[in-house]
């Protein structure tokens, strides 16, 4: 975490229109105030350029002596692995860099970040019924990470009720610059366990009202435990939990779709969709373009689907192909307007085809059967605990040829032979073995 004060008043509004407020510091008798706060290490840096775009003159943020506000009288204890001294441990860094004393990845994260096993038991030391948490930063970066790390939060939530008869839960995300912080409120809201999400930053008076704490700053991308575990253990090792005494059978994902109500439009244009017979959601594309199906393959796999799978109705949240007749293909890409529609819509399919995106993650909330194309070979460490994923994994044949330094796409050879040898008789083939 990060601990700063601003230099002036002033409030951020946040994209679902919350506003954050920034007081000017007042020199205070102690660090317990509204004018010190706390936030991740992405959000102060995004609150620096929103400053910087303000006025760069009249408003900036300092950083606090963090060793001054952990002093700080009721400063709450923190749960699983510690991510104290963050900011000193990345200056520490960047300055070994320079001097080349640090050169392997592995001892780049060893040093940043701590690996060593927390145990949560040993720090639940208050004797109280209720007990409040708050959690500092995301469970994750993508819509997908975000959903597997809520599971991991719900085991956690789930061992501290077995201690406590009351847990308070509140989750604080990136807001100061972070256009996609409504989305990502909507993803935590669907978790029941969660009391409220509120966004960055927070004060330190507030702050010191909970009993623990998690700090999740950056922890996701600096620490090694991430690259070697699936996304629900590794959650669990930072939250000081032992990912191999927790049963599979929990480390299932959760959206609790009730408190949504779908426009008239999107339920009802289901309702005709179901009417047709069993749906299959086709969704090729991914917010990451390695992870995609190449267009021209995503065109031709279409087609094949609407000739070959003969008991669906093939759906879509994406604009493929319009030359598609509305018979052939049912479009849902003018009503899938957010998480909450797309999650809706997933949920109401009878199976699924996709790329390595969001969209398996939100399917086995809903126990949909899906087949997911793969482009990285780590895909059983991501679908270790999905009982509903069927993987095909397609090998990079792609052969350069350039001399550049830089990637020369003209100079690369046999891009799309593997994804050519891809057949779409044996994905329908796996969607039926469920």
């Amino acid at each position: 975490m990060i601990f700063f004060r601003v230099t002036n008043s002033i409030n951020i509004k946040t994209t679902d229109g919350t506003l954050v407020k920034y007081l000017k510091f007042k020199e205070p008798s102690n660090l317990n105030n509204e004018t010190a706060y706390i936030t991740t290490t992405d959000d102060f840096e995004d609150l620096k350029q929103v400053f910087r775009n303000v006025d760069k003159i009249k408003y900036s943020a300092r950083l606090l002596k963090e060793s001054k506000v952990r002093d700080v009288e009721d400063f709450p204890i923190e749960l699983g692995i510690s991510n104290a001294n963050e900011y000193t441990n990345q200056v520490n860094y960047e300055k070994r860099i320079q001097e080349n004393f640090i050169n392997d990845e592995d001892e780049v994260n060893s040093f940043l970040f701590s690996n060593q096993k927390a145990d949560i038991y040993k720090q639940l030391t208050l004797k109280k019924d209720r007990i409040n948490l708050a959690v500092i930063g995301s469970i994750g970066r993508s819509i997908g990470e975000m959903v597997a790390g809520s599971t991991a939060l719900r085991i956690l939530y789930t061992k501290l009720k077995e201690v406590y008869k009351e847990v308070v839960l509140d989750l604080y995300i990136n807001a100061s610059n972070n256009t996609f912080y409504s989305r990502d409120k909507e993803i935590y809201n669907k978790q029941t366990f969660i009391n409220k999400v509120y966004p960055l930053s927070i004060d330190t008076k507030k702050f010191c009202s909970y009993d623990y704490f998690i700090d999740n700053s950056s922890v996701d991308i600096k620490s090694m435990y991430f690259k070697e575990l699936n996304m629900i253990d590794a959650w669990l090792y930072k939250f000081g939990i032992d990912y191999f005494k927790i049963p599979d059978n929990m480390k299932y994902n959760q959206l609790n779709m009730n408190l949504f109500e779908p426009s008239d439009e999107l339920k009802e244009k289901i309702q005709n969709a179901k009417l047709k017979g069993k749906l299959l959601l086709f969704h090729p594309y991914s917010a990451k373009l390695d992870n995609s199906i190449p267009q021209e393959i995503a065109i031709s796999i279409l087609k094949k689907l609407i000739k070959k799978a003969s008991d669906y109705t093939i759906v879509t949240t994406l604009n493929l192909d319009s030359r598609n007749k509305d018979s052939d293909v049912i479009d849902f890409s003018k009503e899938s307007k957010s998480f909450n529609d797309f999650s809706y819509i997933i949920s109401n399919m009878d199976g699924i085809i996709t790329s390595e995106t969001s969209t398996f993650h939100i399917a086995d909330a809903f126990l949909i059967p899906s087949v997911v194309i793969f482009t990285n070979p780590d895909y059983e460490r991501k679908i270790k605990y999905y009982n509903y994923v069927k993987a095909v994994e397609i090998i990079d044949e792609s052969k350069s040829f350039s001399q550049f330094v830089f990637e020369n796409n003209s100079l690369t050879f046999y891009r799309f032979d593997s994804w050519q040898k891809l057949k779409v008789s044996r994905i329908i083939k796996l969607l039926e073995t469920f």
